[in-house]
């Protein structure tokens, strides 16, 4: 059978279809996949002088430029100032950057569609401003999204060949495919690192877990305006800085709040009123939450109520990252006196102790983001406790994949069993489902399994 690596290069653009142009995420998106590093730091400006991004500064919580504070070498210069990020060259005149006196600390502008008019970036002082245009190989990398949002939940043609093949060579595939999906949660994570630090790597990752699929963006947003190694030197804030830059610290929240939520909400704002003119995000820039389709104890609010657990336990944390285990035990045991029995702001006490990060939550971020960087560093026991954590309950999509997979094959039953088979076929899904335009009819990837 060929390496993962050769069914993929077999299996790639164009005998799956043409490649189709990288369609934009919105500029929020785009933003926080530029703080966490998932471009590089090295570019080119659109004048061919060399651009490294030294710091990539801070959100702005206020309106003017997208990050503050930031430092970049021009050809060897250095700079200090903000960093502006923009969709389309046109955008600096269309948003009237180029006439606001906010925008002359501009230092670099970041772009990521060029049109055939030709656009300048100048400020309102007709100094000229350095601009990269984010190659589109780097975007799509970073976006790491497939052509397709789903595929059939049909027999997939590639079930014949695996019918035929013998348990070792399914699980080689399997083994196989997992460690490429590895080996890129493992570049995205050390990509945070490069660009700020393994403790704010962690600290996203963390973030970005607790969110789940509903409110993983917002979660990951949160956790990069309010940088750990900043929440570290405020630690008496730490719960009202996370509550009140979520959004959650308003009037119309504290007199919908039942009695003792009330008082657990005024602790809070005896802190917020003093910090909300500096970090209370504007409009434009507010976060949005999806309160829908979540379980109760997966509300929003405990979710960030989990996320102020973890930084105020930041040192012992931190200091547990090189046993993933141990780790993950500990975030187990995180409580909190009142969300132990609080689902939401708005909701009753309830009697029942609530868990505050869940086993399985825990087991999340390490098979998604502390294993795959723990096995790309050598560390000694990562690649035994990937290969022993269970799986979690099926998700849609695992169950798309061993159906279009195995069918009822029986013998997929011992395929589901670990959490680095379901990440398996999840690359395999990725990988092959959902690039092919040809629902399965023209897909090279049957042929390419050679058993």
């Amino acid at each position: 059978m060929p390496s993962y690596q050769q069914l993929l290069k077999a299996c790639s653009a164009p005998y799956l279809s043409e490649p189709a142009p990288v369609e934009l995420p919105d500029e929020l998106s785009l933003q926080s996949l530029w703080f966490n590093g998932q471009f590089g730091k090295h570019f080119t400006d659109t004048e061919g002088r060399k651009v490294e991004i030294v710091q990539f500064g801070f959100w702005n919580h206020a309106s003017g430029p997208d990050f503050l504070h930031a430092a970049i070498r021009l050809d060897g210069n250095r700079l200090s100032g903000a960093i502006e990020l923009d969709s389309h060259t046109k955008d600096w005149e269309n948003h009237q950057h180029h006439s606001n006196p906010v925008y002359n600390s501009v230092v670099l502008h970041v772009v990521f569609a060029d049109l055939a008019t030709t656009y300048f970036t100048r400020s309102e002082n007709h100094q000229a401003i350095p601009r990269i245009l984010v190659p589109p190989a780097k975007l799509e990398a970073a976006m790491q999204h497939p052509r397709f949002a789903r595929a059939s939940s049909s027999i997939g043609r590639c079930h014949y060949p695996l019918k035929r093949a013998t348990e070792s060579q399914v699980h080689e595939l399997l083994q196989q495919a997992a460690h490429h999906r590895c080996q890129l949660k493992a570049k995205r994570f050390a990509a945070t690192v490069q660009a700020h630090s393994f403790s704010q790597a962690l600290w996203v990752a963390l973030a970005s877990t607790l969110g789940y699929s509903n409110n993983r963006d917002p979660m990951t947003l949160l956790a990069q305006r309010l940088p750990i190694h900043q929440l570290s030197t405020q630690q008496e804030f730490i719960p009202s800085l996370l509550f009140g830059v979520a959004g959650f610290l308003t009037s119309k929240s504290h007199s919908a709040a039942p009695e003792d939520t009330q008082s657990w909400l005024d602790t809070l704002w005896s802190s917020w009123w003093k910090l909300r003119t500096k970090y209370e995000l504007s409009k434009d820039r507010a976060m949005q939450w999806n309160y829908s389709g979540n379980r109760p104890v997966n509300h929003p609010h405990r979710r960030v109520a989990a996320l102020a657990a973890i930084a105020s336990h930041w040192p012992k944390i931190l200091s547990l990252s090189s046993s993933p285990r141990a780790l993950a035990q500990y975030l187990n045991h995180l409580e909190d006196p009142f969300w132990n029995h609080h689902h939401t702001l708005q909701s009753k006490m309830n009697q029942k102790k609530l868990a505050l990060i869940g086993k399985q939550r825990a087991h999340d971020f390490l098979i998604n983001h502390l294993l795959p960087f723990a096995i790309s560093q050598g560390q000694d026991d990562a690649q035994a406790l990937y290969h022993q954590l269970a799986a979690p309950s099926k998700s849609q999509n695992i169950k798309r994949v061993a159906y279009r997979l195995f069918a009822e094959n029986p013998v997929q039953e011992q395929f589901l069993r670990k959490a680095w088979h379901h990440q398996a076929l999840l690359q395999i899904y990725q990988d092959f489902c959902l690039e092919d335009n040809s629902d399965c009819h023209s897909c090279p990837f049957p042929e390419q399994l050679k058993f």
